[in-house]
């Protein structure tokens, strides 16, 4: 059987997969770019040569968690004509589609944590900034409405980051409580 070779790209990508599984189970600070690398398949070296640093192959899996929240929101099913309560259902049920890939919304999380940093934590403002701002350019959400929206949905991130939330939750009381009333409320929050 003959090995095809991949493209630089197509290794790329592969590392960035790698980089994102690797972030999401130790976070940045404790996540080493030899680690990486063996999830990879390539060597340390490599790894280097593609991203540069650690903290840019980090700030690399930051940008492709955004962008995928932000096309999961592009993506929502929102009906012509939809008020902004109709709006704001369709994009939370478009998140739910960004938290069943339990790694991003990890990887999000541990941006946030490691925005102390000064490049990660700039680039985390920014494009928090930009998800917040695309939520009420797609449902006409009013400052009150966007930022309960934001809210519910930080709730349901780290819900699934401590996987009491999702489809590998583990059933605790509180947990059951907090899911039940989100899915009965008359004014969609998320």
């Amino acid at each position: 059987m003959t090995r095809t070779r991949m493209t630089a790209s197509e290794r790329s990508a592969q590392v960035l997969e790698a980089a994102i599984r690797a972030f999401a189970e130790t976070g940045y600070a404790a996540t080493k770019t030899d680690e990486i690398a063996r999830i990879a398949g390539v060597s340390q070296p490599y790894v280097i040569r593609l991203f540069g640093t650690k903290q840019q192959l980090f700030l690399a899996c930051l940008i492709e968690v955004c962008t995928r929240i932000e096309q999961v929101f592009r993506d929502a099913d929102i009906a012509p004509g939809a008020d902004t309560s109709e709006a704001l259902r369709a994009l939370g049920q478009g998140y739910d589609v960004f938290l069943a890939e339990r790694e991003l919304p990890l990887v999000l999380l541990h941006g946030a944590a490691a925005s102390a940093d000064p490049v990660i934590g700039d680039h985390m403002r920014e494009r928090f900034g930009r998800m917040y701002r695309l939520i009420g350019e797609l449902t006409g959400a009013d400052t009150l409405q966007a930022r309960r929206f934001v809210a519910t949905g930080m709730l349901l991130t780290i819900m699934t980051a401590m996987q009491v939330a999702g489809s590998d939750a583990i059933e605790l009381p509180w947990a059951t409580e907090i899911l039940t009333d989100l899915r009965s409320a008359t004014t969609p929050s998320c």
